[in-house]
């Protein structure tokens, strides 16, 4: 690991670019860490599931020091953030995993989990490929664990609020990006341009290409298929007017 990089501006900066797109991103990670508590107590043991840099895990280990957290990814670049950023912390455990392998559960350092989190990256799987990954989890968690998705959860019966609420989010967008806002693909090209994450970045884009979306489902398909496998409940414990907090208790 490069001891010349400043992982806690990577770190950083990523956050912002992502605060672009969703400016309440902080609240979403509040409440998760809310319900966090709520069911599974003050020092869980946490999968942070497609874990980027390591937002959820950084956040979960400043408010709960005595927790856990294993992030899978498969990204390099983001991975190597998330090394730097985290290097020589014994509460984190980094994996590089395909979430759409059939094992990739077998690269995991632990059989069972207090709760598993992620926010704003399933949303590349199709729906299909999300409920097969929706089974999977549900034998991760202890019998009482929770499962928490934040992302992007549009509601098919409201097409006129919908536009109007993108079309006013876009609006704020802009106004940021005149303040010189990063957007994800500027964000990348820094990247890119860095001696350090140059290589991995190659490689991210190797196997994603430029960027990759599911079909984004609303958050009664995730409730629903949460259920069918194997959660006892499952609902939304947050929502913007975009973004859905689906919960499901094993």
């Amino acid at each position: 690991m490069n001891v010349g990089t400043d992982w806690q501006a990577w770190q950083d900066s990523w956050d912002r670019q992502q605060e672009w797109y969703m400016p309440d991103r902080e609240e979403r990670f509040r409440v998760m860490l809310d319900m966090v508590e709520a069911l599974a107590g003050p020092a869980p043991r946490v999968l942070d599931l497609a874990c980027g840099t390591g937002s959820i895990t950084d956040r979960l280990l400043r408010r709960f020091p005595d927790s856990t957290s294993t992030g899978v990814d498969l990204d390099p670049a983001l991975l190597t953030i998330a090394a730097g950023h985290f290097a020589d912390d014994p509460r984190v455990t980094l994996v590089t995993a395909d979430l759409k392998d059939r094992d990739w559960t077998a690269a995991l350092p632990y059989d069972s989990y207090d709760a598993i989190l992620t926010a704003t990256a399933l949303h590349w799987l199709h729906s299909d490929r999300l409920a097969v990954l929706y089974g999977q989890l549900a034998p991760l968690l202890r019998t009482g664990g929770v499962f928490m998705n934040a992302d992007h959860m549009p509601d098919p019966a409201t097409p006129a609020i919908n536009a109007a609420e993108r079309v006013h989010r876009h609006a704020a967008m802009d106004r940021a990006r005149a303040q010189g806002a990063l957007d994800w693909a500027e964000w990348w090209a820094l990247c890119a341009a860095d001696p350090v994450l140059a290589e991995p970045t190659k490689r991210r884009y190797e196997i994603y290409g430029e960027h990759a979306d599911g079909d984004t489902p609303d958050e009664a398909w995730h409730i629903r298929t949460l259920r069918e496998a194997g959660f006892r409940e499952a609902r939304t414990v947050w929502r913007s007017p975009s973004d859905a907090l689906v919960l499901g208790l094993k």
